[in-house]
C-alpha cells in the first residue's frame, strides 16, 4: 500500500511509523487508519520493534472532524476502521512503542495507550476530549484507562475531559516514561534499540501473558505462564542468555 498519511522507515531492527498529517495535528481519517493497519500487519523484514510517533507538534488530535463520511456513521466507522487498527497494534508480532511527542487527544490518546510502552515528551499531554463534542470515549479508551489508572481517575478524565500532562500521566502509571523534551528523541531511540536487540520470542510471550491476565483467574494464568516458559526455555535466545551470564558478557540475542 502506498503511504499518503504515514511515513515508514526501518533501521537496525526498528521500524518507525510516523503519523504524517502535521497540518491537522495528525488527525485520523480513513486513509490513515487503513495505512496504519496495513503497516503493522505487514512489517518490513527484520523488524524487532515498532516506534509510532507523530510528525510536527502533536502525536494525534483524534478523529478528523472534517471527515463527513465518518461523522454520518460513527458506529460503522469504529467497527470497520478503528477496530482493525487497534487490533493491529495489540497483535503486532513485536513490541510497539508509542512515542508521544505532543498532544494526544480523543482517539489519538487511545491509539497511543493501546501500545505496549508509552513514552512521552514532557510537553506532551493526553485528553479524553469526547464529551467536549457530546460523544463517548471510544477507540478502546473505556477498556484501557480503568486498567491503567483505576475507575475513579478514568471516570474523571472522561467526564471532565481535562488535559492530563505527560508528567501527571507518568505519576499515575498511565504511561511508562516522561522525558524532558531535549532528551526525548534520544531516549526513545535508546529504548527502541534495546527492544530490537532483545529476546523477541520472550517479548512476544510477555505480551500474550499480560493480555490474558485481564480475563484469567490465577490457575489459568499459572498454566499459561508454565506453557510460555516452556516454549521460551527451548529457544536459542535462552541458551544464549544463560551462556552469556556464565561467561560474564552481554548476550547477543537473535530473536529466535
Amino acid at each position: 500500500m502506498t503511504q499518503e498519511t504515514i511515513a515508514l522507515s526501518h533501521d537496525a531492527g526498528v521500524t518507525r511509523l510516523v503519523l504524517n498529517r502535521p497540518e491537522v495535528m495528525n488527525a485520523l481519517n480513513s486513509a490513515m487508519r487503513a495505512e496504519i493497519t496495513a503497516a503493522l500487519t505487514d512489517l518490513p523484514e527484520g523488524t524487532r520493534c515498532v516506534v509510532m510517533t507523530g510528525a510536527g507538534r502533536g502525536f494525534c488530535s483524534g478523529q478528523d472532524l472534517t471527515d463527513a463520511s465518518a461523522a454520518r456513521d460513527l458506529e460503522g466507522t469504529l467497527r470497520r476502521e478503528y477496530e482493525p487498527m487497534l487490533h493491529a497494534v495489540r497483535s503486532c508480532p513485536v513490541p510497539v512503542i508509542a512515542a508521544v511527542n505532543g498532544v494526544a487527544a480523543g482517539a489519538g490518546a487511545n491509539l497511543a495507550l493501546v501500545a505496549d510502552v508509552v513514552i512521552a515528551s514532557e510537553s506532551a499531554s493526553f485528553v479524553q476530549a469526547f464529551t467536549r463534542i457530546g460523544l463517548v470515549p471510544d477507540a478502546g479508551g473505556t477498556w484501557m484507562m480503568p486498567r491503567l489508572i483505576g475507575l475513579a481517575r478514568a471516570a474523571g478524565a472522561m467526564l471532565f475531559a481535562e488535559t492530563i500532562t505527560a508528567r501527571q500521566a507518568a505519576d499515575w502509571g498511565m504511561i511508562w516514561e516522561c522525558l524532558p523534551d531535549a532528551d526525548f528523541e534520544a531516549g526513545v531511540t535508546a529504548r527502541a534499540r534495546h527492544l530490537a536487540s532483545g529476546p523477541t520470542g520472550a517479548y512476544r510471550a510477555i505480551r500474550e501473558a499480560l493480555a490474558a491476565s485481564t480475563q484469567n483467574d490465577l490457575s489459568a494464568q499459572l498454566e499459561l505462564e508454565a506453557r510460555l516458559q516452556g516454549e521460551a526455555g527451548r529457544s536459542a535466545d535462552f541458551v544464549e542468555g544463560v551462556t552469556a551470564f556464565l561467561e560474564k558478557r552481554a548476550p547477543r540475542f537473535q530473536g529466535r
